[in-house]
């Protein structure tokens, strides 16, 4: 499990910090550190939050009948 929490391939991102927050107008974020910045800035003080990444969407799968499995 700590392993799944501590990602070092997860590229740093406000938008996921633990020391920001989304602001209202939703294009930025308020930083305790920075102030408002845009989502995609980082700074050294990043802490990831895995509470506030957002995971991807699956992908949709196609649907089968049974014509598709009969020879």
């Amino acid at each position: 499990m700590r392993k799944l929490l501590n990602k070092k391939d997860i590229s740093p991102s406000c938008s996921y910090c633990a020391l920001g927050k989304p602001a209202p107008d939703g294009e930025t974020v308020l930083c305790k550190k920075k102030g408002v910045v845009e989502k995609d800035f980082s700074c050294r003080k990043f802490i990831y939050d895995v509470l506030k990444r957002q995971p991807r969407r699956p992908i949709e799968l196609q649907e089968y009948n049974a014509e598709d499995f009969s020879l």
